[in-house]
């Protein structure tokens, strides 16, 4: 965060000073909610959580060197008491734990104290970038981040670290000296990512696809297209230097190119798309290569060859959009391109791809899962399985995907009857749901005798199974929603490698809010 008095900082969340010495004071260190995370010159954020109230951990955050803390009373300590919210004023975007109101208060002081600091960078030449999607956000934001880093420091939230709490926090973690922050932006419902928007007003705009994630939340995919335009809508005109990049081949998405003033930019594979993918191929790894054709000088098409480093062909639209804003940064397509060569995954549990000493490979995507990003994983499984001389098993370890509402029965059915489809050898419906019912019937149905399905209860029981059944050469692909907390699969049968090792195919990072 830039320096900031607590005077200043009681100035912009309209909060008060309780038991503070000298208004004068600056916090010069990085905002946060935990407090064993807090260094000298911090600002705490006393939030409520599952098992405790930040407020009880203020006094150890200003004894571990925490200037302050950001109240929603008084703590003994030095500390901005931020004024209650009426419930009638209360925004939707509110924490879980939050009986009383008083997360609703500091994370709207937050948000204040974010958009300041995010006005004050950007009026001294900061460029905020928002990515929104119902699939793909965390991996292009961090492609978008591989690809500004050549250009000048970038700030981008750990994993997907893109709600209420997330997004203010991020913003705080720029500087004086960063050039770029990249905010991936999630919602629960209609005005979400408009909210998160006022927090730090991005310059571009990246929406990637419209599917059904979160669908028993959103009621119908129309609200969520409804929804996730909200970004382009916040984006200055093209005149100020707003520049929204659509998704052509997703009609939800193009479609709102009437909904902003900002300038136009289409990614995709179709022929009208400005920057679009071409000769498309995939390793044996699933890792996508193609030629990138985009605008050139004098109306002249330019053809760049992009190789990527993560896996999936899902991955080329997301690489498109990190070209298309890298470009507007001021980068060229060739200096996109050599980033994302190497730019492998950076948060947990999304296709990182590890192989142990016995060729048994496995895809931990198990972070998160909605049916789109289901389908991608699977086929991804299937095309590392069928790229070598002799096709290797199969195994698609597959949890609930979580928040598809009344769709959820058939949308899970659909998964299972597409693994059978594209022959996977075999499915291992996880937990004792009734959409992952839905999802081992479905395979069940499709299939011969039913032989390619199995349903166990829990992550254990699949473990045991895998444990029982893998050979060496196999892959396994693990998905399933973050709640279901299906990577502890993938770790435990990385685990049981024979030399007591795995071989990194992927870096993994923080996960946190989804």
């Amino acid at each position: 965060m830039i320096p900031m008095t607590l005077a200043r900082i009681a100035e912009v969340v309209g909060g008060t000073l309780h038991d503070v010495d000298d208004p004068s004071a600056e916090v010069t260190g990085s905002v946060e909610f935990d407090s064993r995370r807090i260094g000298p010159g911090g600002l705490f954020l006393a939030l409520p959580g599952a098992r405790s109230d930040g407020h009880d951990h203020a006094a150890a955050a200003v004894a571990a060197g925490a200037v302050a803390v950001l109240a929603a009373r008084p703590v003994g300590v030095p500390a901005i008491v931020v004024p209650p919210i009426p419930p009638t004023e209360t925004n939707a975007l509110a924490l879980e734990h939050d009986s009383d109101g008083s997360g609703a208060a500091v994370l709207a002081g937050l948000a204040k104290l974010a958009r300041t600091v995010v006005d004050t960078l950007t009026d001294a030449g900061l460029t905020v970038v928002g990515v929104t999607g119902s699939a793909g956000k965390t991996s292009t934001k961090d492609m978008i981040a591989a690809v500004l880093a050549p250009l000048g420091e970038v700030v981008a939230p750990p994993g997907s670290f893109n709600n209420e709490l997330g997004h203010p926090w991020t913003a705080l973690r720029a500087t004086a000296s960063t050039r770029f922050l990249v905010l991936e932006k999630s919602a629960r419902g209609p005005g979400h990512i408009a909210a998160l928007a006022r927090i730090a007003p991005p310059r571009i705009g990246v929406v990637l696809n419209v599917g059904t994630a979160h669908l028993g939340e959103f009621g119908s995919q129309e609200v969520i297209a409804e929804t996730k335009g909200e970004l382009v809508e916040a984006l200055p005109s093209a005149a100020d230097g707003g520049v929204a990049i659509l998704n052509a081949d997703d009609t939800l998405v193009s479609k709102m190119a009437t909904r902003t003033t900002g300038r136009v930019v289409t990614v995709g594979t179709g022929s009208g798309a400005a920057y679009r993918a071409e000769d498309i191929h995939l390793d044996d790894q699933a890792r996508a290569s193609f030629t990138a054709v985009v605008p050139g000088v004098d109306g002249q098409e330019q053809r760049v060859p992009v190789r990527l480093a993560v896996h999936g062909e899902h991955q080329i639209g997301n690489a498109l959009s990190a070209i298309a804003v890298a470009v507007e940064c001021g980068a060229t397509v060739r200096q996109a391109a050599e980033a994302l060569a190497t730019a492998g995954p950076v948060s947990a549990h999304r296709m990182a791809v590890q192989t142990r000493s016995d060729g048994v490979t496995v895809i931990d995507d198990a972070y998160n899962a909605n049916p789109d990003s289901m389908r991608a994983a699977v086929k991804a499984l299937v095309t590392m399985a069928r790229s070598g001389p002799d096709r290797r098993r199969t195994f698609a370890v597959l949890g609930e995907m979580a928040e598809l509402g009344e769709d959820a029965v058939v949308a899970h059915d659909a998964i299972g009857r597409l693994a059978v489809r594209l022959d996977v050898t075999r499915i291992v419906a996880v937990g004792a749901t009734r959409p992952v019912r839905g999802l081992f019937q479905g395979a069940v149905m499709e299939g011969s005798w039913g032989e390619e399905a199995s349903h166990v209860p829990d992550a254990d029981a699949a473990i045991a199974l895998l444990r029982d059944e893998l050979q060496p050469g196999d892959i396994v692909l693990v998905k399933a929603s973050q709640s279901v907390g299906l990577w502890t699969v993938a770790e435990a049968v990385l685990a049981d490698d024979p030399a007591g090792t795995g071989n990194d195919d992927a870096a993994v990072g923080t996960e946190d809010a989804r």
